[in-house]
């Protein structure tokens, strides 16, 4: 049986491969005006292309993507906060997510051919073994707050390739989200390491992909102080939903 999936499989992977590259090279040019618009504007106008991309792409490749809201739709920019187990986790938050948003990327991503540029121009670049770079990111974060957007984190810092519902946390999108005073809002990407495993492009497979949107978490009147309790905080709540949806190993009591 294996067989004879194997190149089904192959054949799979490289339609998928064309739809994506071909929807690329489709919104390239438009993009590419786009930018000359500068990082707010331009940048706003960049993420209905790439919402199109997604929303053609998925369906198109016999991904399903679902939402669930288990609170109020957003109308105030917010901190997004993500679990993050595959690199397919960029493209559904172009497809869910309330725009305007941006998401914290890694620099390194930006030196693909093509794909590159798009992305420069749609997330927010961090470098994060350079000081000055990280702390120029996290003033761009703050910029962006301010002028409506909402900012994507995953606080993992890394897909998680591990068998745990999710990694430990990083600070910095909790340190952001109180000095700014905006809200937290948790959100589990449910089946996308199913769609799109570590193990490499040869796995990608279609079916189901989950998106669940849980209650924001206030930050108001919290200070630094707090940072480590509001992470733990967010850590507990995310970790209980995805349990409710998957099967993780049980956890141990503690004593």
């Amino acid at each position: 049986m294996n067989f004879l999936l194997k190149p089904l499989r192959v054949i799979y992977v490289v339609y998928a491969a064309i739809v994506f590259l071909g929807i690329m090279f489709l919104i390239l040019p438009p993009i590419f005006l786009a930018s000359l618009l500068g990082k707010e504007k331009g940048g706003n106008i960049i993420f209905y292309f790439l919402r199109f991309w997604a929303h053609v792409w998925f369906p198109m490749v016999g991904i399903r993507v679902t939402r669930e809201y288990k609170c109020e739709r957003d109308k105030e920019p917010c901190i997004y906060v993500v679990n993050h187990r595959s690199y397919l986790d960029a493209a559904v938050a172009v497809k869910v997510m309330r725009l305007p948003f941006r998401p914290l990327g890694k620099v390194e991503m930006s030196k693909i051919p093509f794909f590159g540029f798009i992305y420069k121009n749609s997330v927010v670049a961090v470098d994060r073994s350079n000081a000055p770079a990280r702390a120029r990111s996290v003033r761009e974060m703050m910029t962006a707050l301010k002028a409506g957007i909402s900012i994507l984190v995953f606080p993992e810092g890394t897909t998680n390739e591990t068998k745990e519902p999710l990694r430990p946390f990083h600070n910095g999108a909790f340190r952001m989200a109180i000095e700014m005073q905006i809200p937290i809002k948790p959100v589990l990407y449910v089946d996308s390491g199913d769609r799109f495993p570590h193990t490499g492009l040869m796995h990608l497979n279609p079916g189901r992909c989950r998106v669940v949107f849980l209650p924001t978490i206030p930050v108001a009147g919290l200070t630094l102080d707090d940072i480590n309790t509001l992470k733990q905080q967010t850590y507990d709540i995310m970790e209980k939903e995805l349990r409710q949806h998957r099967d993780y190993p049980t956890l141990q009591p503690v004593g």
